[in-house]
């Protein structure tokens, strides 16, 4: 049994890791199913990482038994943010090629699209190639819940356009982003969508 992104929606509450970590840490303990279980393990180190506990992370994946594709991703998946979270992309950056690699075989594109998500995010050189390919990987993709990483993937891209001081880019980026926040994305994207479009046009020159 594969872990459900429904289930890890309910678990997860990004903005307060430490109740993440625990509602997790509950649910491991409550499940029955072992690769379900596993998978529920790597959201504990993952949570973990982002309370910056990166030696007890690293722990609970090393720990973490690899019986399914999933789970294989999902570790190499961890083990890549946890050092890109500490500051090593280098390191980071074959955790995530494994992991979309092990991904793409297996057919599990949410954890592809995340995979590559990551890469755009360790891998800014490469970014726009990194983002161009989990948009292509989303295109036959029907999962409204899968379809939501448009929203990240345009917005990200619509931000890195805008840094490097190319706002008439990040306008169609955002204005993308917005489209897919509008269709599959949470309230609270909408209004992220629509803040960044806004800014976008606040930065274009004056009109001749």
């Amino acid at each position: 049994m594969t872990l459900s992104q429904a289930l890890l929606d309910q678990l997860w509450e990004f903005d307060d890791r430490v109740a993440s970590e625990s509602r997790l840490r509950a649910a491991v303990e409550a499940e029955t199913d072992a690769a379900t279980r596993a998978e529920l393990e790597t959201q504990v180190a993952r949570a973990l990482g982002l309370q910056e506990r990166f030696v007890e992370a690293d722990a609970v994946l090393s720990t973490t038994p690899v019986v399914s594709p999933a789970v294989a991703v999902r570790v190499a998946l961890e083990r890549g943010r946890l050092r890109n979270s500490a500051g090593d992309p280098d390191a980071a950056r074959p955790l995530f090629q494994l992991a979309a690699d092990v991904a793409a075989s297996s057919h599990l594109t949410f954890l592809q699209v995340d995979a590559l998500h990551m890469l755009a995010i360790a891998d800014p050189e490469h970014a726009p190639e990194w983002t161009a390919r989990a948009i292509e990987v989303l295109d036959p993709t029907t999962d409204p819940r899968t379809r939501r990483w448009l929203v990240s993937l345009h917005n990200n891209a619509g931000w890195s356009h805008l840094d490097a001081g190319r706002p008439h880019d990040a306008l169609v980026e955002f204005e993308k982003a917005q489209d897919a926040a509008a269709r599959w994305g949470t309230p609270q994207q909408v209004v992220w969508a629509e803040e960044a479009v806004a800014e976008a046009l606040a930065a274009l020159p004056p009109a001749r």
